[in-house]
């Protein structure tokens, strides 16, 4: 069967996003969202698959800039709606659109692809790496307490307002920790829309959205939005807070939003969807086996343009390594590689013909690029190799970070 794959016009975009709806299991998605991702659109960095008038497969790709180790913003095409018609299973169309797509994502210069994955499985043979985790919390609020709390939270003034009227305080606090955390999307326009696109679909069960600020001498220092979903027992009330998004700009206005959340009546637990798995109410809490902590794969990322990317971030110690690059899907990063640091993080990365120190494949290097996963954890599952005594642990503590990279920002 010949289907004839190509970048999308204008036109065609409702029709695609039907094509996704059915991919994805055929649940009509609300007139809003619908609304939201037409505004959002970049037909032009779509690709869909047709068998003459119908639209068979998808995969579009957002124009992104993502925070990477150091603090720059690096161009990075958001990988989205991927999906084939259950009818043009194992006809190759996915494997031609991830050629196609990461074609052009290099043509655009794009040092990187990121995306998040519906199946963690289908995207390591296109070259991704699993970069960030995510945790998520059932936090049993009648049985575990918040620890002392940082010094100035009863100064932090909480205030209730709708999320509209708070979207642009909100997102100048989010613009802050988007900076300052690997792995996080700096919002382009119209993109503000979507952390508060409440489609009753999307509640749980719960109430319409809501939205509390952190305030401090008038600024507004932190936020959480929310759901409430109200329950009840013979006993009394039971009722769970479904935490959308939380974020803070000092200790303070942070544990004083938990402190919050914890005190909502009729309330006895506190959940959330995806926090940092280094999250600050994990070593705040009384007892963690009450919080139900789990942990789920986050952010997968794809180097395009390996010497770009590898220069686009800094590294935490001075470094001087040769890389053995695998990419039998990009075989133009496949190779020796030579990447050195300065003691500033300050990196070049350029062909060479040296003996290399360590081999890996494009995955691994796309699983340690934000930090969060070890090049040593990686060689003890045998997907690093060490060739030259001591390059493991130099090149593993040069690409670590303080902070753990992490993506809250839905796509």
């Amino acid at each position: 069967m010949t289907t004839d794959l190509r970048a999308l016009s204008a036109p065609e975009w409702d029709t695609w996003l039907d094509c996704v709806e059915l991919a994805f299991g055929g649940v009509p998605i609300a007139s809003a969202s619908r609304e939201l991702y037409a505004a959002l659109a970049e037909p032009a960095r779509a690709l869909g698959h047709w068998d003459g008038a119908e639209c068979v497969g998808t995969a579009g790709a957002y124009s992104f800039r993502m925070t990477v180790p150091g603090g720059s913003a690096v161009r990075a095409a958001g990988i989205t709606m991927v999906g084939v018609a259950s009818t043009h299973r194992r006809q190759g169309l996915l494997t031609a659109m991830m050629r196609r797509q990461l074609d052009d994502i290099r043509s655009w210069d794009e040092p990187l692809a990121v995306l998040t994955a519906s199946e963690p499985a289908i995207y390591g043979r296109f070259g991704y790496g699993a970069a960030t985790a995510e945790t998520n919390l059932r936090i049993d609020t009648s049985r575990v307490r918040l620890t002392p709390l940082p010094p100035g939270t009863d100064a932090v003034r909480m205030r209730r307002a709708t999320p509209e009227a708070a979207l642009d305080a909100c997102e100048a606090v989010y613009a802050r920790t988007a900076a300052d955390r690997p792995g996080m999307l700096l919002r382009q326009p119209g993109w503000e829309r979507m952390p508060v696109n409440d489609p009753e679909s999307g509640r749980g069960g719960g109430s319409p959205l809501q939205c509390v600020l952190a305030e401090r001498d008038g600024e507004v220092t932190g936020y959480v939005t929310f759901h409430l979903r109200p329950d009840w027992e013979k006993a009394g009330p039971k009722g769970t807070v479904a935490v959308r998004d939380l974020a803070a700009l000092d200790p303070a206005s942070y544990a004083a939003l938990w402190r919050f959340l914890f005190g909502i009546d009729l309330t006895s637990v506190v959940e959330c969807g995806n926090r940092p798995v280094d999250d600050p109410v994990l070593r705040m809490v009384s007892d963690i086996r009450r919080c139900e902590p789990g942990l789920r794969d986050g952010l997968y990322v794809r180097l395009v343009d390996l010497g770009a990317a590898l220069e686009a971030r800094s590294y935490r110690t001075p470094l001087d390594v040769v890389l053995e690059v695998e990419d039998s899907f990009c075989p133009w990063n496949a190779g020796r590689w030579r990447l050195s640091a300065d003691a500033k993080g300050a990196a070049t990365c350029e062909r060479t013909q040296d003996d290399p120190e360590l081999a890996l494949s494009v995955n691994e290097l796309g699983a340690a690029y934000l930090g969060g996963v070890s090049l040593t954890t990686l060689a003890s599952a045998g997907l690093v190799r060490e060739l030259r005594e001591g390059a493991l642990s130099a090149a593993s503590l040069a690409f670590s970070s303080d902070t753990q990279p992490w993506c809250p920002h839905g796509f």
